[in-house]
Order: C-alpha cells, then structure tokens, then sequence
C-alpha cells in the first residue's frame, strides 16, 4: 500500500559549519566568505539540498564499484532512493529533504550563554609556500551546538523495499556522522550529529511491524 513516512529529529553542530551563501552585493570589508540564510529570518539554514547531496556521495563512495562515477550510473540501492535524471532512464526520488532553518529553541538556548548570533567569524591565511606571499580571509561559520530540526519525508512506493531504503539512509547518516557537512572538512570544519530520529506514517498505512523495523534502524544512528 502506498504510504509516505515522515523522519523528524534534530542535527547537531559540533563544530564549525560553513555552507557558503552569496556574497556578491558585500560591503568592502565584509565578511569574504558568509553562510547561506534564511531571508525572512536572517538566521543560518541548512538547505535540504546540501544534506541530500551529502548523504548520496558517501553511500556513492562506499558502494560503487571504482572511482566516483556520475550520479546518474550510481548503484541501484543509491538511485532507487535518490533517483536520477538519466536520459530515458528517469527514476523518481523517494526521499523529500526539507530545508533546515535555525528553530527558536536553539536561539533561546544561545542567548543562555549571553550569545546574540549563531555564528563566528574565523580568520584564516594561506601562504604561498614559493613566494611566502600571504592571502589572508575571512570565513563565517555556524557556532557549534545550533540543534536544526531534520524533516526526511520518505515515499513509500514499494512495501517490500522500505526497509531497505531506511537501512540505506541510516547508513549514510552513519557516514556523515564521521565525515563533515559544507566546506573545509579537512580543516576541521562540519562535525555533526544525529539524535531523536523518529519515524512515523503521514499518509498511508504500513504495517507496525516493517515501522518498528525501521525506527529501530534509524535508533542505531
């Protein structure tokens, strides 16, 4: 039966998160490098895309065969949950990411700490190792502890690979877990985790047993 199920739970910074916004109308002596925002807000978000993107190319690394190929010839488990736009060979993805955008509950908690933003301003300089030249820059980054509150709507098109499709999405965010989300992840930028994943059936019916399946999946994250 067709079911659509709604993951909710919270991603937390741990360290520094840079997911670059446009910074083409900055001021002179702007910040060189800004997170991306939520325009009514004016607060940091993290666009679903970003997390989407994320997840797919390290399931893409641990399952493909070689290098990294195109997204589109990635294996199956990979575009029968992602989906992929390849010329007469289209598949739908099962799995909605909605954006992320920094809740109130996380501002409060900010403010606790006598904190009026939820991001810092790194200063970093590269030197040319020829010419000692240095290019000094800098970037802003999301304050470790925001808490954002993930919303994965998962379609639920074919009961019988559910499961597997939920094993696979837990796995990535194992993934993420002991890699980095946005830019400058060597440097030490990015360190997140997942906590309170819930799973729950929006629309549809599915049968309790495959959703405690499931839940208990997303409980090993």
């Amino acid at each position: 039966m067709y079911s659509k199920l709604e993951i909710t739970g919270t991603l937390e910074i741990l360290t520094g998160m840079h997911i670059g916004g446009s910074s083409a109308f900055a001021a002179i002596g702007a910040v060189d490098s800004p997170v991306i925002r939520d325009t009514l807000s004016d607060r940091p978000m993290i666009p679903g895309s970003s997390l989407k993107g994320k997840l797919r190319t390290l399931l893409a690394l641990r399952y493909n065969e070689g290098p990294l190929v195109q997204a589109n010839d990635d294996d199956p488990r990979i575009l029968r949950l992602f989906g992929s736009a390849k010329k007469n060979q289209a598949k739908r993805s099962r799995l909605l990411f909605r954006d992320m955008i920094l809740p109130d509950a996380s501002v409060e908690e900010l403010r606790e700490f006598g904190l009026h933003t939820a991001t810092e301003v790194k200063f970093e300089n590269a030197i040319n190792r020829l010419t000692a030249v240095a290019n000094p820059r800098q970037i802003e980054r999301v304050i470790r502890g925001c808490r954002f509150d993930v919303n994965i709507l998962y379609d639920g098109s074919n009961e019988a690979e559910t499961a597997e499709d939920i094993a696979l999405l837990a796995e990535g965010m194992r993934l993420l877990e002991y890699d980095y989300l946005g830019g400058h992840g060597s440097r030490g930028y990015g360190k997140v985790k997942f906590s309170d994943l819930k799973l729950c059936v929006a629309v549809g019916e599915l049968p309790p047993a495959i959703l405690a399946e499931c839940q208990a999946l997303l409980d090993e994250v």
